[in-house]
C-alpha cells in the first residue's frame, strides 16, 4: 500500500526527530507515512489542497486558512488532548496601577508574532470585546520571530515576556502552557507578574484532510494514530516529545474566537 503523505511544519529542529519516531510507529502498525516538512502554514496549505499531501499537521490559523482556501472543504480528523480548551493570558506586574484591561489605555503592550493565535489575534479580540481599542488606546509592540509558522515556538512570546520583564511595557499576552512551564521553572516569578485578563477558550492545532481523501486510508490512518497509548513505555517518549498524553477525535468547535479575532484584524486580507 501506497503511504500517506503527511505535511509537518519545521518550527523547531526537534520536528524532525519526533516525526521520524512517529513514522517508525506507524510504519510498524501497517500504515506507512512519508513525511514532508515545510518552511511555513502557508506552504504547508497550498500543499495539502493541491494534492501534494494527504494530511496537514496544521495549527488553528492554518486550520481556518485550508477552509478559506477550499471554500470549506477540508476536514479535521484528529488533535491532542492538549490541544482542546487553551486560553491565552494577558499577564502584567504585580502590585502596579494595571489591575484591569482598562488601565491599559494609553499604555503599551508586548505581543508575540503577528501570525500568533495564542499571542497576539485572540488576545487582540480580548481586548477589543473589553472595550480596549488596539489600534488607538494601546502602543502595540510586536514581535515577528519566525512569521509563518503562527506562533508554534515560544520565541515571539518569550521576547515579549521579556519586553515586559524590562519593565518597557505594561503587559504582555502568552499561552496559559507557556505560563505554566514558565512559573515552573522559574522564567516567570509568579510573585512579581500575574494574569491580569484571559481570553475565552480556544483549541489549537488540528490534523486536516481534504473531503476527497479515500475512507479506507484515513481509517487505517486514524486506528495507527489512536493506538498510541501513553501507559505503554515506548509510546510515552513521542507522545511526550509531541506534548499530549492521547489523541482525540478532531473537533471544530473550538474555532471561534481566532475566527471572530481574524475577521476583526482583516488577518488575511491584509495579508499580515
Amino acid at each position: 500500500m501506497s503511504p500517506i503523505r503527511v505535511g509537518a511544519v519545521m518550527y523547531d529542529p526537534k520536528v524532525s526527530v519526533i516525526w521520524e519516531i512517529i513514522r517508525g510507529f506507524f510504519e510498524s502498525h501497517g500504515s506507512p507515512i512519508d513525511v514532508s516538512f515545510y518552511s511555513t502554514y502557508p506552504l504547508q496549505v497550498s500543499a495539502l489542497l493541491d494534492g501534494t499531501i494527504d494530511i496537514a499537521w496544521n495549527s488553528p490559523l492554518a486550520w481556518l486558512d485550508s477552509q478559506r482556501r477550499s471554500n470549506n472543504g477540508c476536514r479535521a480528523i484528529a488533535m491532542r488532548d492538549t490541544d482542546r480548551d487553551r486560553r491565552s493570558y494577558i499577564v502584567a506586574r504585580s502590585r502596579t496601577a494595571v489591575r484591569a484591561l482598562t488601565d491599559l489605555r494609553g499604555r503599551a503592550i508586548a505581543l508575540g508574532a503577528a501570525d500568533s493565535p495564542q499571542a497576539t489575534l485572540i488576545p487582540l479580540g480580548r481586548l477589543r470585546q473589553h472595550g480596549v481599542d488596539p489600534d488607538t488606546d494601546l502602543i502595540v509592540r510586536r514581535f515577528n520571530v519566525l512569521v509563518g509558522k503562527h506562533g508554534d515556538h515560544v520565541g515571539g512570546e518569550l521576547e515579549a515576556f521579556h519586553c515586559l520583564q524590562q519593565g518597557d511595557v505594561a503587559a504582555c499576552a502568552m499561552l496559559d502552557l507557556n505560563w505554566d512551564a514558565w512559573t515552573r521553572d522559574g522564567t516567570i516569578d509568579a510573585g512579581q507578574f500575574a494574569i491580569l485578563a484571559e481570553t475565552e477558550l480556544f483549541d489549537h492545532c488540528v490534523f486536516t484532510v481534504r473531503q476527497d481523501l479515500d475512507p479506507n486510508a484515513e481509517r487505517q490512518w486514524l486506528d495507527a494514530l489512536f493506538a498510541m497509548q501513553y501507559d505503554i513505555p515506548e509510546h510515552r517518549e513521542m507522545m511526550d516529545l509531541e506534548g499530549l498524553k492521547a489523541w482525540l477525535p478532531g473537533r471544530t468547535t473550538g474555532f471561534g474566537a481566532l475566527t471572530a479575532a481574524v475577521a476583526t484584524e482583516r488577518f488575511f486580507e491584509e495579508g499580515a
